[in-house]
């Protein structure tokens, strides 16, 4: 069994088991028929179809914000009268779950949404179970690992964000390096469990002068460290911080539409974070799952991109456009979780 690299992963095995009894899903006796999973033959869909109709719901785990999970779910739910019945937690608390349900042999979850270094966390637990798809040759790179037990469904961008009121546009950095300009002092913010980005970035700015670069950042101008990615957007649009390094691309607009004064750009190339979807190895309804599955990765996309998400899907126009992005490799963020949570808050708390 494969063993967690890091303190914070080791102990999501073990943080959640006095909770079980409080899950409240009855168990299921046996396992259920998942061989369309690996089905490509014809009639493919309209297999997947009747099977998820007679398996009738769906229990999903996501990590997806809440107030987006009814612009996903209700179109579904309309078009196949099958109901998917919600679990919302953090990426944390979704694989905290997952595993000890696994652990105690409860097999309630059929579909696990969240970021991928969990869901690779989860494969390499044994915890999901192989899809062929024949979508997955319309996917970014990278989407699809070899053992094909998760899929990216969505990228999460990271971009700057800054207060229009405080930051005028033309003078942006265009380089990391120019946050080494004093204008900067005590104006910068970032999230503050980003080590996979910060891992990405200095590597991309040459590994050991890459983490020099941000010490340097950190020793003349200052950096605020805050927990959550909308907290630092919000944090941002009140003025109590001019600049943030990394929040989500899909944030800044939502606040913009409100009419808040922030704006954002980015320092290219675009790191970007993948979350996605795998399908539990005991679900008690896998059928269902896979046409979920389906969907997210089909029409479901557009969805996603109405709501100001970048596609996983190539066929569908990102609101991005063209931006370069460079995708972390989740294997490599869960291997080395704990070596760069410890260079990042070292890198980070230098002044």
């Amino acid at each position: 069994m494969y063993k967690f690299k890091s303190n914070s992963l080791r102990c999501m095995m073990l943080a959640v088991i006095a909770a079980q009894a409080l899950l409240g899903l009855p168990a299921v006796a046996q396992k259920a028929d998942a061989s369309l999973l690996d089905y490509s033959g014809p009639e493919r869909m309209d297999r997947i179809i009747a099977a998820a109709k007679k398996e009738g719901s769906l229990n999903l785990y996501t990590s997806i914000s809440e107030q987006d999970l009814p612009t996903l779910i209700k179109p579904f739910e309309a078009k196949y009268g099958v109901k998917v019945n919600t679990w919302r937690a953090g990426s944390d608390k979704v694989l905290q779950r997952t595993i000890s349900e696994s652990n105690a042999k409860r097999h309630e979850v059929d579909l696990i949404q969240t970021q991928t270094p969990e869901l690779e966390a989860l494969s390499r637990e044994k915890i999901l179970q192989p899809v062929n798809s024949p979508v997955f040759k319309d996917l970014h790179a990278g989407a699809v690992p070899k053992h094909r037990e998760w899929v990216a469904t969505l990228l999460s961008v990271f971009v700057q964000a800054y207060n229009t009121n405080l930051v005028k546009k033309e003078d942006l950095p265009k380089t990391y390096k120019d946050l080494l300009d004093p204008k900067w002092k005590g104006r910068l913010g970032i999230e503050a469990k980003d080590e996979d980005w910060f891992a990405s970035v200095v590597t991309q700015q040459g590994g050991e002068a890459g983490i020099k670069l941000f010490r340097d950042i950190v020793a003349t101008n200052g950096i605020s460290i805050r927990k959550g990615h909308s907290l630092l957007t919000n944090l941002v649009a009140a003025g109590e911080i001019g600049l943030a390094l990394t929040v989500y691309n899909y944030m800044p607009p939502r606040l913009m539409r409100k009419g808040a004064p922030v704006d954002w750009f980015v320092i290219e190339p675009a790191i970007t974070r993948a979350n996605g979807a795998g399908i539990a190895r005991n679900a008690p309804h896998p059928n269902a799952a896979l046409l979920f599955y389906e969907f997210i990765l089909g029409e479901g996309q557009n969805l996603l991109v109405g709501m100001d998400y970048v596609p996983s899907n190539t066929k569908v126009k990102s609101p991005l456009g063209n931006l370069k992005l460079v995708l972390i490799d989740p294997t490599v963020a869960l291997d080395e979780q704990a070596k760069w949570e410890r260079i990042f808050k070292d890198t980070m708390s230098a002044n």
